[in-house]
């Protein structure tokens, strides 16, 4: 009978540690779906909330609640991470704007929004892909959103092309009631199920993760192929500015983490290139957003490229 039910468990769990095994593969075809389907994209843009939520259950499930708590000194050294990132970096950026007399261009602002941002909510399944330990990326997701109230508003005290700071503090405030509750449900899901999963369990949870992911992606590039077809040079510099801005901030976080002496710089290399900074355009006026969805479609590219990109440079930690 135990040997039965193995067995069954193996011919369910196979598919997904196949598709786990070949991560970078199922990344690729979901951004070559957001480009090849339009209209697929366009169906699933109303549910990205949806399968966000799930895919943050699936990863607080892969990890479990101890992994991710550890201990309050890592809570507080995340704390800092997310005060340098979200607040420092950006006000930084913004002062040499100033000092070099240069105008908040539209890419200046969108490289702005995107330094101001908490972390992408795949952050911590691209840390597993690229094996490393993704409960730092997942600490940095929660504190780095329940933070947002505050790092951005020194930020947006220097950026008059905004609207009511309240309609940012209301959007950050439903991103982190739905990552808390897809958090927490997972947490307890994972303890009153299988609280000690094993790497076969692990390994599948990855392959079903590989599947949102590729599926989420579809939904976030609505914008890219309509651009792809009126305007090509347009997108061709979106797409070269947020390659550059993405890959540019993981290796310069990443050596000055290893310089600084940090034990585990992945996570926070991944995290500080890759921003979610689609919540900011609730309170944006219309004219001002049309450019942000170009740069959010380009931004994929490198964001579901990085597990495959930066394997060789991370490789090195």
């Amino acid at each position: 009978m135990r040997q039965g039910k193995l067995q069954a468990r193996k011919l369910v769990l196979s598919p997904f540690i196949i598709v786990a095994r070949n991560g970078k593969f199922g990344l690729i075809a979901g951004l070559l779906a957001g480009l090849a389907l339009p209209g697929m994209a366009a169906i699933l843009r109303p549910w990205i909330p949806e399968m966000v939520a799930l895919l943050l259950f699936l990863t607080a499930f892969r990890i479990g609640f101890q992994e991710t708590v550890h201990n309050l000194r890592a809570m507080v050294r995340t704390a800092a991470t997310v005060l340098v990132l979200q607040m420092v970096l950006p006000l930084l950026f913004l002062s040499a704007l100033c000092l070099a007399d240069l105008p908040l261009s539209p890419l200046a602002l969108a490289i702005t929004l995107m330094l101001s941002a908490p972390s992408v909510t795949g952050s911590a399944n691209f840390t597993i892909l690229l094996g490393h330990d993704p409960a730092p990326a997942l600490r940095l997701l929660i504190l780095g959103t329940a933070l947002l109230p505050v790092t951005c508003i020194p930020v947006f005290y220097f950026l008059p092309v905004f609207g009511e700071l309240t309609d940012v503090l209301a959007a950050a405030s439903r991103l982190l009631a739905v990552i808390l509750f897809a958090a927490a449900l997972g947490f307890a899901s994972r303890q009153w199920t299988v609280p000690d999963l094993d790497e076969e369990g692990r390994n599948a949870l990855d392959g079903l993760t590989v599947i949102a992911l590729a599926v989420i992606v579809v939904g976030l590039m609505s914008a890219v192929r309509p651009a792809l077809e009126t305007e090509p040079a347009t997108l061709a510099f979106w797409f070269s500015a947020a390659v550059c801005v993405n890959f540019g901030m993981q290796v310069l976080t990443f050596q000055s983490l290893r310089c600084l002496g940090a034990t585990t710089p992945v996570p926070g290399s991944i995290v500080s290139g890759n921003r979610n900074f689609a919540l900011f355009l609730v309170a944006l006026p219309p004219e001002r957003t049309e450019f942000l969805l170009i740069f959010l479609g380009c931004y994929q590219f490198p964001m579901y490229l990085t597990p495959i990109v930066m394997r060789r440079f991370y490789g090195r930690a």
